[in-house]
């Protein structure tokens, strides 16, 4: 067996197009230093700015840094600007990070250094990178909790620092929201898929012009619902069993105490069972429906599959622009 190196798994990347998607919204004070230390860096890269209907100069100072900038007329979203970007790149390899400095391009390199041996290379932020303790600590709860749905530990699901595959970010496009979210979409996507993650740790920057356009509870609230979206969408087993549990468990122990204190069994018992029995049929149903759809999507893969001189070679449909792009 051989084990390659980091330093030769970044050879082999330079030969692979690597396209570089940074969603800004009013970033017009950082946005040009990024881009610049971006092509200092890695000057073969494609960097794409995606303006999300920002109202001050941001798509102005992108391009003068000499990034490809593609303008939303309006303010869509984070994610709605990310699923843009994924659209009109044209690299085999998909980097994404902020405009606003948080994220070093420096560190670009660590997550490569990672393909294309892994499917999905992930910055995760050490514990004093992150921006406050209560946002440290509903990212724990939230790594926890997708940790247990996905059966792999999963050091940061909310960081929008991360390299992935071109196709595989494309096949997972229509599951993306248009929020702040999309970190969390894809990577419990990638995991249920079957697909190989890894998590690099980085040193996020603390935002040193403008202000977080996440708000605490809105999007902790958002947040959790798009997990458990996902986790039935993908695990439905993992969320419905836990249910159907505690409710047998308080079936059995409302029984034994109208048993002990009244002698009989009650209706209150007989409605907790059944909804514990009921709650776990469903779980089997939707875990049957969502085989099926990944057998579905595996066999429409397959098809797109053809043979081209002996060769295997997928066909690769021409990305949708965005609305307007400025040169």
């Amino acid at each position: 067996m051989i084990i390659q190196t980091p330093s030769q798994s970044i050879d082999r990347m330079t030969t692979r197009a690597i396209s570089i998607i940074i969603p800004a919204y009013n970033e017009a004070a950082s946005i040009g230093s990024v881009v610049q230390q971006i092509r200092a860096l890695h000057p073969g890269a494609e960097i794409i700015v995606i303006d999300d209907g920002s109202s001050d100069h941001t798509a102005d100072a992108a391009s003068l840094a000499g990034a490809k900038v593609y303008a939303h007329p309006y303010n869509i979203g984070n994610g709605a600007a990310v699923k843009s970007g994924i659209r009109v790149a044209s690299g085999d390899i998909l980097v994404f990070m902020d405009g606003d400095g948080q994220h070093d391009p420096a560190e670009i390199q660590h997550l490569l250094a990672f393909l294309p041996d892994y499917d999905m290379v992930v910055g995760a932020r050490t514990r004093n990178s992150q921006a406050s303790i209560g946002r440290a600590l509903g990212n724990r709860f939230y790594n926890q909790f997708a940790s247990y749905v996905a059966k792999f530990a999963i050091e940061d699901l909310t960081s929008g620092f991360r390299a992935i595959k071109a196709d595989l970010a494309k096949s997972f496009l229509y599951l993306l929201p248009n929020t702040y979210s999309y970190p969390t979409t894809i990577t419990l996507g990638v995991l249920r898929s079957g697909r190989s993650v890894k998590y690099v740790p980085i040193q996020a920057q603390s935002r040193k012009l403008g202000k977080s356009k996440i708000r605490f509870f809105q999007d902790g609230v958002r947040f959790f619902m798009i997990i458990v979206k996902i986790c039935t969408l993908y695990s439905p087993m993992r969320v419905f069993l836990p249910v159907s549990f505690i409710m047998f468990v308080l079936g059995l122990a409302w029984y034994v105490y109208s048993f002990i204190t009244e002698g009989r069994f009650t209706n209150m018992s007989a409605l907790l069972f059944t909804t514990s029995i009921m709650i776990f049929m469903m779980s089997l149903i939707s875990e049957q429906v969502s085989q099926l759809r990944f057998e579905r999507r595996g066999s429409e893969r397959a098809r797109v599959v053809s043979m081209d001189g002996g060769r295997l070679r997928e066909e690769r449909q021409a990305p949708t622009q965005p609305e307007r792009r400025i040169n």
